[in-house]
């Protein structure tokens, strides 16, 4: 008999009392879940980022995040100044790739050989430690270093981050775009995938308009981007290419070295490169291919897209991004200008395109490879210094840059910087630009890569 639905719902508001003897079904209560078995005890080297990376030994530890001139430089001027110490690399590439010398790189006039070299090597032949990973964190209260291998400990640290691109400045929050930048017209500032995209880049390339934006200074190495649209200039000169190379320079001249690349632009490249001063970007489109500039809009076939440039992720992970007057960041680390350090953190050092303000006249060192091995190398003496219980004498780089401008036959212009205290304790800087392309100093530059690669791996 089927039963009646209004009265079973009038007793049981009515109570339990007219139910009694009535069997009332109970839900079946649901399976228990299966316990998983216990994960797999993971290999040795195949880290968490939980966990801790390496045990803590009796010697003090200093370790260097960022692998690349200034990094490799202080990791071996430690194991070679202070050999008490274990001194720990921690790089995210497998491979080290030298952006110096990537201009002729671009146009085959060096091959990979000459501007890669292997970590894992290197630091069995100098004694220190490579680790490959990411840093995600600096908790410099706690002197710990977080990775995605695990966590350590450390008594100094050496910040190598190089550069960021600061998208943001473009694009706001607009991951697309910014992606879509980074994927299809890189800046080739960072090694070292990004190179190898402009590369097959170039060699695909028919004709048609190239398009550079040059990031506003500071910047990775100023005279680059001019030496770079020279390289790709004679490219499509020497390969019957129909490209014209247009320069976009928030700058209102070239510089430095600006004679030198002005006579290269007018005397060998007139057909082939377009410069633009004051050119600074206003909207970039990398779908549509068109960019808006204070100087003018234009469309391009193919574009070297250069974000303006901050220090290094790893910079803003160790919270060592100083503030301007306005109490924004900076976008660059607060250094002591003659020892390196953080302000208000003697254990923490930091080198090369990183660095912030040193000087009130020049204010930034130059962003270069030349200067980060100078810092890596007076870094590792200061720290060494210390570990000896002495008080470090101050020590300053100097700066050199070769840029080729032609390639048949090869020619190059150069810029010298160098430094002194003044009696204020104040860092002056003298620039020598040798304008005068001769193929001498193309023979200079590679005698000069070859005596930085032999030093940092040698």
């Amino acid at each position: 008999m089927r039963p009646d639905r209004r009265r079973l719902v009038a007793a049981l508001a009515a109570g339990p009392g007219l139910l009694a003897g009535c069997a009332v079904p109970v839900p079946a209560s649901p399976p228990a879940a299966p316990v998983p078995p216990p994960a797999p005890p993971r290999p040795f080297m195949i880290g968490s980022p939980g966990q801790a990376l390496m045990p803590r030994g009796s010697a003090p530890r200093v370790v260097v995040c960022g692998g690349g001139w200034g990094g490799l430089m202080a990791a071996k001027t430690l194991r070679q100044q202070a050999p008490q110490a274990e001194v720990v690399l921690l790089e995210r590439n497998p491979v080290f790739f030298s952006c110096p010398i990537s201009n002729k790189w671009l146009v085959d006039m060096v091959d990979d050989s000459f501007i890669t070299h292997d970590y894992l090597a290197v630091s069995q032949r100098h004694g220190y430690l490579y680790v490959q990973c990411s840093v995600t964190r600096v908790d410099r209260a706690a002197r710990r270093v977080h990775t995605s291998e695990g966590w350590l400990d450390y008594d100094y640290l050496v910040l190598a981050p190089g550069i960021r691109y600061h998208y943001e400045a473009w694009f706001g929050n607009d991951r697309r775009a910014i992606d879509a930048t980074r994927a299809r017209f890189p800046a080739a500032y960072v090694p070292n995938a990004e190179h190898h995209t402009l590369k097959r880049a170039l060699k695909a390339f028919r004709g048609g308009d190239w398009v550079m934006t040059l990031p506003p200074p500071p910047q990775r190495c100023p005279p680059s981007p001019y030496e770079r649209a020279c390289m790709v200039a004679w490219w499509f000169k020497s390969q019957g290419i129909k490209g014209r190379v247009t320069i976009l320079d928030h700058k209102p001249r070239p510089m430095p070295i600006g004679p030198g690349f002005q006579a290269a632009f007018n005397e060998l490249y007139k057909d082939q490169i377009t410069y633009v001063p004051n050119a600074q970007v206003q909207e970039i489109d990398p779908f549509a291919k068109r960019i808006r500039t204070s100087a003018g809009d234009l469309r391009f076939d193919h574009a070297v897209l250069m974000a303006p440039h901050q220090a290094g992720d790893l910079a803003w992970h160790a919270d060592a991004i100083g503030r301007d007057a306005q109490g924004r960041p900076s976008g660059w680390v607060d250094v002591d200008p003659l020892k390196l350090h953080l302000k208000g953190d003697d254990r923490v050092y930091a080198i090369g395109d990183a660095v912030g303000v040193v000087a009130p006249s020049f204010r930034f060192y130059p962003k270069s490879g030349h200067v980060a091995h100078a810092h890596g190398r007076i870094v590792g003496g200061y720290i060494a210094q210390r570990l000896a219980g002495r008080e470090p004498a101050v020590v300053l780089p100097d700066n050199l840059c070769y840029m080729m401008v032609n390639g048949s036959p090869r020619e190059a212009i150069s810029v010298q910087f160098d430094y002194r205290l003044n009696a204020v304790d104040e860092i002056e800087q003298t620039q020598i630009d040798d304008n005068d392309r001769r193929a001498s100093l193309v023979a200079e530059n590679f005698r000069w890569a070859g005596l930085k690669f032999g030093d940092l791996f040698g």
